[in-house]
């Protein structure tokens, strides 16, 4: 029983110490950030999502630049789609992931377990990047883009559908594709804006038919594929045909030795 105490002591002792570290690490990363921030100014009031807008561009990337490159088709900066008006764009290309659960932030080289906390850093330490002089703000254009169903990751019961919010949204979607692809810009232009209308805009309805991204993705690391088949396949026509030669090369090889051993067991015929 003596030493049950001791342990309860220990662990008690253990635990408090534990939380005042804590307590105090906590104290000192809110004295750094109220440093930076006293040093930067205070943050600029932004009201731009950036769960919305990183849904706006895997959108975009995924569903309409791949077309967008096999047209070798410019947008033009005016688009809201350019990568130009995204505001959080080049905090998201300063993202570095090490490893599967490691990111590091590639202005002051700190490291975090995760891409929100990631996100969370550039907010409290380098707000100060953020150019909002201009609205560029990619999560405008999400309801053009079904954003909600990029960002739902676990399917829940359909609801009601508005007929003036999907009115409007429609309405968005048939802007962008005016501004981003005028058909006036030559067959490229043309072509591009009948699948934007295809692959976003028919979807705006409440009747259910058509559904959002009918054209599907194209696969932008085909050729990577590719060149990682033919790798696979001439490793296995190597390993095939070096099976084969030494195969035949032991089998010579055997009846070389039989041969030489024939000729020393065999007797000659009494004359």
């Amino acid at each position: 029983m003596k030493w049950l105490g001791l342990l309860y002591l220990f662990l008690s002792v253990s635990l408090q110490f534990g939380g005042v570290s804590s307590k105090n690490q906590g104290h000192e990363d809110s004295a750094a950030t109220r440093t930076i921030k006293k040093e930067l100014g205070d943050p600029p009031e932004v009201h731009c999502s950036r769960e919305r807008s990183k849904a706006a561009w895997k959108i975009i990337q995924e569903y309409l630049m791949p077309f967008v490159e096999k047209e070798q088709y410019q947008i033009s900066r005016t688009c809201k789609l350019h990568p130009h008006n995204d505001l959080y764009r080049d905090q998201e290309e300063h993202k570095i992931q090490v490893d599967l659960n490691e990111w590091q932030c590639g202005y002051c080289k700190k490291r975090f377990y995760d891409d929100i906390f990631l996100d969370k850093h550039f907010d409290n330490r380098h707000y100060n990047l953020l150019n909002v002089s201009h609205t560029r703000c990619l999560a405008d254009v999400c309801g053009a883009l079904h954003c909600d169903l990029e960002m739902d990751s676990v399917p829940h019961k359909k609801t009601k559908c508005n007929p003036a919010a999907a009115a409007r949204n429609r309405h968005l979607c048939e802007g962008l594709a005016d501004s981003c692809f005028p058909v006036k810009q030559g067959p490229a232009a043309s072509r591009l804006h009948e699948f934007f209308l295809r692959q976003f805009c028919d979807a705006h309805t409440c009747t259910g038919r058509q559904k959002p991204f009918s054209q599907g993705r194209r696969k932008k690391r085909a050729s990577i594929s590719y060149l990682v088949i033919s790798i696979l396949t001439l490793a296995l026509l190597f390993l095939f045909y070096s099976y084969i030669y030494m195969y035949s090369r032991g089998v010579k090889r055997g009846t070389q030795e039989l041969k030489r051993v024939t000729p020393i067991g065999r007797k000659k015929k009494p004359s």
